[in-house]
């Protein structure tokens, strides 16, 4: 439906008072299309001089923390469909601010289906919406709850809304056997795309037992990327994160793990079978990004992350980590030196691979 002139005039004078690290969203965007954005996005009645994006219910703003000047992701969507996540991942950056145990959120399905709701009566433009960025929506409480399948049959059902629709998951296999791959394949329209974004940083059961301990086992995500495959769903894999490799060819990226008591994550054998394991199965790219140290919300930093960020102040030495939203990282040529024996791998196997922001911003 279209807005009223009153209408109109409302969600301008809402986006005049925008907090201006989100106002680069609203550039470019004709008087209509900025109204409504602002009226599903801006609390109506706030009386602060200066509005975030904080309306929306369950259906959000897609990073709430993340200056539009900087981190250009624009307009787009998020849903958490849980809080919190059961896989316990060591290196989650979510765990700087999400709970330690998961739950569901109240009254999901009425909010949602308020926020799809709203999407119409103020006629917001299409977006990419991805789910989701800080809580698997695939992981054990699905099986009980259906609160993804929920939210994918309210996007499907109001599908001109979105461009995009990304999932990201280390349960394809559950997806699969929750009967979901004819949703995908609906969401998949000629129109607008459908990517199951798949996290596979790991190729041994070691490595997987000690940094991913709660997800689904190798072999597990490994069938569920095939049968997702083989039914036509587009898969993209995310070696991510990514560790110093032990046999790098940069000296500095050498530190032995046996050293701090730690299993070795990624040895370039492992991204060698990870990578020939994306091409041979048909993923549309790789998705990669170098790991952090998080600082968790709630607690101290866990036995095997202290010792993660010990021998991370071993590789970036002489220099000192980065500290930035709440997590520790390496100096820049650190990273680099992270990234490049997979980027080899990828050229080598001819398979396009993109940086996790790269990945985002080209998501339409």
């Amino acid at each position: 439906m279209e807005l009223f002139p009153s209408d109109i005039e409302e969600g301008l004078a809402l986006a005049r008072r925008i907090d201006p690290k989100y106002a680069p969203a609203w550039q470019n965007k004709n008087p209509q299309e900025q109204a409504a954005m602002a009226l599903y996005f801006l609390p109506h009645q706030s009386k602060k001089a200066v509005l975030c994006p904080t309306r929306p219910r369950i259906i959000k703003w897609y990073c709430p923390f993340a200056n539009q000047h900087n981190f250009s992701s624009g307009h787009r969507y998020c849903v958490n469909v849980y809080t919190g996540c059961s896989h316990a991942c060591e290196y989650c950056y979510a765990a700087a601010y999400e709970p330690l145990q998961p739950g569901m959120k109240h009254d999901f399905a009425k909010l949602l289906e308020r926020d799809l709701d709203d999407l119409e009566q103020f006629d917001v433009p299409a977006a990419p919406i991805h789910l989701s960025n800080s809580t698997d929506p695939f992981q054990s409480l699905e099986a009980m709850a259906g609160h993804t399948r929920l939210t994918l049959e309210g996007i499907l059902n109001h599908r001109r809304r979105f461009t995009s629709v990304v999932v990201l998951t280390k349960n394809p296999r559950l997806a699969v056997e929750q009967g979901c791959v004819d949703l995908f394949l609906k969401l998949n329209s000629p129109r607008a795309g459908f990517l199951m974004e798949v996290s596979l940083a790991f190729w041994r059961e070691e490595a997987r037992l000690a940094y991913d301990p709660g997800a689904p086992c190798i072999q597990d995500r490994i069938e569920g990327i095939r049968q997702l495959r083989r039914a036509g769903v587009p898969v993209i894999l995310r070696i991510d994160p990514l560790f110093p490799c032990m046999l790098s060819s940069d000296a500095r990226a050498a530190a032995p793990y046996q050293d701090f008591g730690l299993p070795h994550p990624q040895t370039p054998d492992d991204l060698e079978q990870l990578v020939a394991f994306g091409r041979k199965t048909g993923v549309h790219h790789i998705v990669y990004s170098p790991a952090k140290i998080v600082q968790p919300r709630t607690r101290p930093l866990s036995v095997i992350m202290r010792r993660m960020r010990a021998l991370y102040e071993s590789v970036a030495a002489p220099e000192h980590l980065l500290f930035r939203g709440g997590s520790w990282r390496l100096p820049q040529a650190g990273q680099s030196a992270i990234t490049s024996t997979l980027l080899n791998l990828c050229r080598h196997h001819g398979i396009p691979a993109k940086c996790c922001k790269q990945n985002l911003i080209e998501t339409l």
